[in-house]
């Protein structure tokens, strides 16, 4: 963790501290109205702890059916207190003092695991964790060879399995696409031979021309949003570092009488001292990282209500073609019968 915190008293995990904190991850209103009736810990699944100068983990085993713990950006030097956590799904302990990896034995539902930029310099205490998924350990003092191997051979049959999947999904996606497309493009050439006229005929060629290009528009702002997205934590993360310590920089310059011109009134009452200034900056990066779980999570709301309509939409697409085919059968069986019924039989010649 940046040296940038040396001067702030060190926090151990309290009841005052998660109780701030899950009242900051609801909106202000609903916030208040926590506050105001009190919140029950086992109802908790997300608790965001990141930016408190957090030196020693405690206090969270109230915390059942916490499933996302996020404790980046602290002092912690020791991984403990979290054997309760036993439905923790996702763990972020990047930017501490971590030296050993420990006290995760009873995580074993863990999925994904953040320990980048620690000081930790063996892969080691993880046998237990065997749905891990995604595994960063980037920025470490992993210094010998076998170290670095180790942390990327450790896992590859985890983001093997996942890329084959996903090959296999997206095979499959763009075989039916394909297969789709060529249906459309042969029913639009159809139209365009069946057209009266040269002129109706290239009037439609033009159509179709402007709807290639409104695919192609829509495609690749699809794909930028999801590029964008993301990429959104880790910039605001190198954002909030980069304008916490020009903020800190700055103050200095202003105690000392360094800077080139007055800064406003309203900037001045923030480089009160380094306290006001970490508080102010934590603060605006909090907001900020709430603006982009919300967002991913309409994302996740809008992946979910599509899916639910094109698997209902297929359900009752199958319940109609199997009534229209045991109409069919049906009718089928009747007109049989009735040649049957009507069919003359000749007497056999004496």
């Amino acid at each position: 963790m940046s040296d940038l915190y040396n001067d702030i008293e060190p926090n151990v995990i309290d009841d005052e501290m998660v109780q701030k904190a899950i009242e900051e991850q609801f909106p202000e209103d609903i916030g208040k109205l926590a506050k105001r009736e009190g919140i029950n810990f086992k109802d908790v699944t997300e608790l965001q702890l990141s930016f408190r100068n957090i030196l020693q983990i405690d206090n969270l085993w109230q915390f059942e059916n916490l499933t996302k713990l996020q404790l980046d950006n602290n002092i912690i030097e020791k991984i403990e207190a979290l054997e309760s956590l036993v439905h923790l799904v996702w763990l972020d302990l990047s930017f501490n003092n971590i030296e050993v990896i420990e006290g995760l034995d009873t995580l074993v539902k863990l999925q994904d695991l953040s320990l980048s930029n620690n000081r930790i310099s063996k892969i080691e205490h993880m046998d237990a964790l065997q749905e891990l998924q995604i595994f960063s350990i980037g920025k470490n003092n992993l210094t010998t060879l076998e170290d670095r191997e180790a942390a990327v051979l450790k896992y590859q049959d985890f983001t093997e399995l996942l890329e084959r999947e996903e090959a296999q999904a997206l095979a499959q996606l763009e075989e039916e696409q394909a297969k789709q497309k060529e249906l459309e493009y042969h029913k639009r050439l159809d139209e365009i031979h069946n057209a009266g006229s040269y002129d109706i005929a290239d009037s439609k060629r033009d159509e179709y021309r402007e709807d290639i290009l409104q695919l192609s528009d829509a495609l690749m702002a699809l794909e930028m949003l999801i590029a964008d997205q993301l990429e959104c934590r880790d910039l605001e993360n190198r954002h909030h570092e980069e304008l916490l310590e020009i903020s800190i920089t700055t103050q200095e310059k202003s105690l000392k009488n360094e800077l080139d011109e007055d800064l406003p009134a309203d900037v001045q009452m923030l480089l009160v001292d380094e306290n006001t200034i970490v508080n102010a900056v934590n603060a605006s990066h909090g907001i900020r990282l709430l603006k982009i779980d919300k967002r991913e999570s309409d994302i996740l709301s809008n992946i979910y209500h599509w899916q639910t309509f094109v698997t209902e939409k297929a359900v009752q697409n199958e319940i109609d073609r199997n009534r229209e085919r045991i109409r069919e059968i049906v009718q089928y069986i009747d007109n049989l019968q009735e040649e049957l019924d009507n069919l003359e039989i000749m007497e056999p010649m004496v």
